[in-house]
C-alpha cells in the first residue's frame, strides 16, 4: 500500500472515531473521574475509569474538542478496556513515543486503530491534543494504585 493510500486510510479512521465515537458518556458515582484540558486549542476531556483489581473493566469519556482529541479518547477507551493497568499504562508510553516521533516496540501489544494517530507526530502543536485522554488516564489508574 503506497503512503498515499495509507495516510487516506488513516484520516477515515480518525475521522470514523471523531464522528462516531466509542465509549462516549458517563460511568457510575463509583467510578474514577479525570478532567483534563489542553488551554492552548481549548480541549477538554473527562475521562472515567472502572477499575477492579487491578484491571480496566470499563472506560468511558466526555468532552469537546477536534478531531484529534476526540477520536484519541476514543480510540484510547477502546484499546484499555479489559487490560491490566501495567498493560495500559504500557499501551500509553507507547503512544507518547509514537507521537514524539520514536521508534516504537509494539510487536506485544496490538495498537490498532491508534496506529491511525502516527502522522500527528509530524504537526508538533497537535500532539497535546492526541495525548489529552491518555495523560487523563495515566492521572486515574495512577490514583487507583495509590
Amino acid at each position: 500500500m503506497s503512503f498515499d493510500n495509507l495516510d487516506t486510510l488513516y484520516r477515515q479512521v480518525i475521522m470514523d472515531h471523531y464522528k462516531n465515537p466509542r465509549n462516549r458518556g458517563s460511568l457510575s458515582n463509583e467510578s474514577l473521574t479525570i478532567d483534563m484540558n489542553n488551554p492552548t486549542c481549548g480541549d477538554r476531556i473527562q475521562v472515567h475509569l472502572q477499575v477492579e483489581d487491578g484491571v480496566v473493566e470499563d472506560a468511558k469519556f466526555e468532552g469537546e474538542g477536534c478531531s484529534i482529541s476526540l477520536s484519541s479518547a476514543s480510540m484510547m477507551t477502546q484499546a484499555i478496556k479489559g487490560k491490566k493497568v501495567d498493560e495500559a499504562l504500557k499501551m500509553s508510553k507507547i503512544f507518547s513515543d509514537m507521537m514524539l516521533g520514536e521508534e516504537i516496540d509494539n510487536e506485544d501489544i496490538d495498537l490498532g486503530d491508534i496506529e491511525a494517530l502516527q502522522g500527528v507526530s509530524k504537526f508538533p502543536a497537535r500532539i497535546k491534543c492526541a495525548t489529552l485522554a491518555w495523560k487523563a488516564m495515566e492521572q486515574g489508574v495512577g490514583k487507583e494504585e495509590q
